[in-house]
């Protein structure tokens, strides 16, 4: 049987990187691959995935791991960058440097490259990337870095639009998805809450945490505003059964990408808050409309753009999006 091994962002609980991880692992297993995931709780991604699972930090495993298989599979996410931080990008340029030294099919899988501002991780990543069997990447960007470099790569949409979920006809309710973030502050909190209890009193304010060491803390801030004005209206934060509930909305204000994503593949009326690029791009290109972080809008113009969405067109454009693993797989099979 034909052996992968998987790395990335893995086992912290991140809703985003966790949904792509499954929707990997899946496709993996209709192929017939044995899988091995390097995560950072092993037990955590052994129990939600059904697939073997080594710690990434252990150096020996890892290797003896790699030696034992027949690809490495780096991705999906932003993982090839030193905005977060530099030791995130040697380790991950570290584990793919051990697939291409094994002389394993190495795959770098729908990530974002970049931004990489030192010009010594630039000459590894260059290096790495051309030694690699088949590159996809997340967005336009990367696409072009890579052109700059001489490196061929596919530019995919994100493996999340290929998710097949079920629209729930009976919406209900208003979704507010928060995380801490270096630009966050009170008064975008603030217009968010007095949007919620001036427009949606009658309803229902689900705040989402989708991974509680960055998110939890601040959705519990944006509760206690909204009940600090207005005891009477009902909220829950919501940290589990994500996509489910998420089908239950009638609308989402957003600011993690694979929130606003799975919102609108439901057809749910959505508007992004813009922390990141990725945000920004994808509510350019569903149409939607976009909050800063400064909270400088007309929130009246907001909530009219909000509530006059078609839901039709939102599902329509998801459905427009369709994930292709024709390469991928014709390196997996090779």
């Amino acid at each position: 049987m034909t052996k992968a091994v998987i790395s990335g962002y893995y086992g912290y609980k991140n809703f985003g990187d966790e949904l792509i991880l499954s929707i990997l692992i899946n496709h993996l297993k209709e192929l017939g691959l044995e899988i091995t995931v390097l995560s950072g709780d092993i037990e955590y991604t052994k129990k939600n995935n059904s697939v073997n699972s080594i710690n990434r930090f252990n150096i020996r495993q890892i290797i003896k791991e790699i030696k034992n298989s027949d690809i490495l599979i780096s991705g999906g996410g932003s993982l090839l960058q030193d905005v977060t931080s530099f030791k995130s990008l040697v380790y991950y340029s570290f584990i793919i440097a051990l697939g291409i030294l094994y002389n394993k099919k190495v795959i770098i899988f729908a990530q974002g490259i970049g931004p990489i501002n030192s010009n010594f991780a630039k000459t590894i990543v260059k290096n790495l990337l051309n030694n690699c069997n088949y590159i996809s990447v997340r967005d336009e960007n990367s696409l072009k870095l890579l052109e700059n470099w001489n490196i061929k790569s596919e530019l995919v949409c994100d493996p999340a639009y290929s998710l097949n979920i079920k629209t729930n006809n009976e919406t209900n309710g208003v979704g507010i998805q928060l995380r801490d973030f270096s630009t966050m502050n009170y008064n975008l909190l603030q217009k968010i809450a007095m949007l919620c209890i001036s427009k949606f009193s009658d309803k229902k304010i689900k705040i989402f945490s989708l991974q509680k060491s960055k998110d939890y803390e601040i959705c519990k801030k944006f509760q206690n505003i909204i009940k600090n004005i207005n005891p009477n209206i009902k909220t829950e934060i919501v940290e589990t059964h994500i996509i489910d509930e998420i089908s239950k909305l009638e609308y989402m204000i957003g600011m993690r990408f694979h929130a606003l994503l799975c919102a609108i593949k439901f057809g749910v009326k959505t508007c992004a808050i813009n922390y990141d690029i990725k945000v920004e791009q994808l509510a350019k290109d569903a149409k939607i409309p976009i909050i800063s972080m400064n909270a400088n809008e007309n929130f009246e113009e907001i909530f009219q753009n909000l509530k006059n969405q078609n839901t039709e067109n939102i599902k329509n454009f998801a459905q427009s999006k369709t994930f292709d693993w024709t390469n991928f797989d014709k390196i997996i099979n090779k």
